[in-house]
């Protein structure tokens, strides 16, 4: 990655710069679904997982195309989302380190917590108190008033957080009851630790499991806690008595994902087995398999929006989500039949899917030929793709990959800074990012990318949000210092100058030039050059003509600019090595990769054939 330095009071800091070549709208999750959060009342399911991205879907079976919206600030994967304020608010932990506030309504990020120092991992919400706790690797649990959280501006941002200290380990799974009493976080500690989050106190330790706790459930007055850990088994807790009081082992692997029922009577089960088990707490003989996915299960969520529940929404390591109905389930529940041997294979209630949001293909492997132009890849598919000539469409640097291989493919360019940057802090966004400056334009959709070099990232956004007023403020905060400087002047960076020459090519029959020494910019595009000849050598020489071969009725100098770009493109080819060069690239490409030798770059002109 390219590196730069930004000088600020603590000292010097290394700001490396990425970004991403994608599609507009990247409709799709790709890879695993980490987290799901249904709104009933909207008919909205919002999906979260490893592509950073945070997805809102309409769940209502009469559409056809379901994707409603994409909310992009985080920068590596999303592991929980919370909704919050009847379903107004969304937040967001992610493996950046950050706990993200966004409207979910109208789907912009309107703060970022950065109170934790390693992978968020899990998010819990008392919703009588709308209140929020956050956990991670950095074995710290935070408190979050919500209403506090959605009243913070970019720059009145400051927030404070209660915090509950203890935890030995690494979290993965936090649970806490709707009225705010209870809360308790499962790590690979293998215990389960409850506190009292309205005075912080320490409540118990709760031992027995063998192995890291994936998943936390509670009921609704704090008195019981079912868990579900990678040791195979889920427990069913008594806090009153700070024991287990049952053990249920319906699954053959690992218990990632718990959903329970409003009355607490029957638990949802899902994992590494790819396995979901509806089981009676009161009875665990009285279980049914559900449905088996096609990989393992990192998250269900319970449409609760009627008792019984009618569906529910899993997730897995794949980038499909699906629905399954649990009508079946009721009738089989209420009829008594079930299969009470444990150890005989039970027949999956449901075959099918009731409804399907589909994934796409994610990258799993890249890599870069050594012309630093082209680049090999293979998706999670085992597809593999060959990008040739790579870039955005519009003029670009270094190159890219072409937009739409696979998905998402980060790549690195010390200048894509101008382009947001110079293009963008300053206000004048819209029209600027469509025009670009001169040498580079970026399209709006492009994520950019900062990160501290080989540390953490500090911050990601599209280059169309760049003028809003949280995003100015971070980005002033995280680029480097003489961008800064260059936005604030408003001057663009100097160049170098690549001297060349230009000739007619031997296929035209025209006489060769006096050899005059041209030069230019290294980041002027070929189609410039193309302009020049066609105007300044083709236009002279026809109208000094008298025969029919006039390249154009109308003098060079009443044509407006636009036109003189499309006719030149249309009438001439510049050649290098008697290789056609696309209009696109700069003479720095042309010099580097075509060229490739010492001494003045020399360019051949000719019209092209009729």
């Amino acid at each position: 990655m390219a590196t730069h330095h930004r000088q600020n009071a603590a000292a010097r800091r290394k700001v490396q710069v990425s970004y991403v070549i994608r599609d507009e709208v990247e409709k799709y999750n790709r890879n695993g679904v980490n987290a799901l959060q249904l709104d009933p009342a909207l008919n909205r399911l919002f999906t979260a997982g490893r592509d950073s991205i945070v997805r809102i879907w309409s769940v209502n079976q009469h559409k056809q195309d379901s994707y409603i919206a994409s909310m992009e600030h985080h920068t590596d994967w999303v592991n929980d989302i919370i909704l919050c304020c009847n379903g107004k608010t969304l937040i967001s932990a992610s493996s950046d380190t950050t706990v993200k506030v966004w409207n979910a309504h109208k789907g912009f990020c309107m703060s970022t917590l950065r109170t934790h120092k390693d992978y968020v991992k899990a998010l819990a919400y008392a919703k009588d108190k709308e209140l929020v706790a956050s956990a991670g690797l950095d074995r710290q649990i935070f408190l979050w008033d919500v209403n506090t959280l959605t009243a913070l501006t970019a720059s009145n941002n400051t927030v404070t957080t209660s915090s509950l200290s203890g935890n030995k380990d690494s979290i993965y799974s936090l649970a806490m009851n709707q009225t705010g009493t209870v809360i308790i976080s499962g790590s690979t500690e293998k215990v389960l630790r409850v506190w009292d989050p309205r005075t912080c106190a320490k409540l118990m330790k709760l031992k027995g499991h063998t192995d890291n706790v994936k998943s936390l459930l509670l009921n609704r007055d704090g008195t019981q806690c079912l868990s579900g850990s990678s040791d195979g088994t889920i427990r069913l807790w008594s806090l009153g008595q700070q024991r287990c009081i049952a053990t249920y082992r319906v699954h053959d692997e690992g218990v990632w994902a718990l959903q329970v029922n409003e009355a607490f009577t029957h638990i949802y089960s899902g994992g590494r087995d790819r396995k979901i088990f509806c089981t009676d707490l009161r009875n665990p003989d009285l279980r049914v398999l559900i449905c088996e996915e096609k990989a393992p299960i990192l998250k269900m969520e319970l449409d609760k929006s009627a008792e019984p529940p009618q569906a529910i929404w899993v997730s897995t390591t794949k980038s499909f989500v699906n629905k399954w109905s649990l009508n079946g389930m009721h009738n089989f529940r209420a009829s008594g039949d079930y299969d009470n041997d444990c150890s005989a294979p039970l027949t999956p209630l449901c075959t099918q899917p009731e409804q399907v949001i589909k994934g796409g293909t994610s990258i799993v492997q890249c890599h870069i030929l050594n012309d630093k132009r082209h680049i090999l890849t293979k998706d999670s598919n085992n597809s593999v793709a060959f990008s040739k000539d790579a870039g955005f469409t519009s003029p670009d640097v270094h190159g890219g990959l072409t937009n739409g291989i696979h998905g998402n493919l980060r790549l690195v360019s010390d200048l894509i800074i101008f382009c947001v940057n110079f293009s963008l802090v300053n206000g004048e966004q819209e029209s600027r990012i469509q025009k670009g400056n001169g040498y580079f334009q970026v399209p709006p959709h492009t994520p950019v990318i900062f990160g501290e070099a080989g540390g953490r990232t500090l911050f990601r956004l599209l280059c169309r949000d760049s003028g809003g007023e949280t995003e100015s403020m971070l980005l002033n905060e995280t680029v480097p210092q003489w961008v800064i400087d260059i936005t604030v002047v408003k001057n663009m960076p100097k160049f170098n100058k690549i001297p060349f020459y230009l000739q007619p090519h031997s296929s035209s029959g025209a006489k060769t030039l006096k050899k005059d020494r041209l030069s230019a910019s290294d980041m002027l595009q070929v189609r410039k050059v193309m302009e020049h000849v066609y105007e300044k050598i083709i236009n002279l020489d026809t109208e000094s003509q008298t025969t029919s071969s006039s390249v154009n009725d109308k003098p060079g100098e009443q044509e407006k600019e636009e036109d003189v770009a499309v006719i030149a493109e249309e009438k001439i080819e510049l050649l290098c090595l008697d290789q056609v060069l696309d209009p696109n690239i700069d003479l720095r490409t042309v010099k580097h990769f075509i060229w490739k030798s010492g001494g003045d770059l020399t360019l051949h002109y000719r019209q092209k054939s009729t």
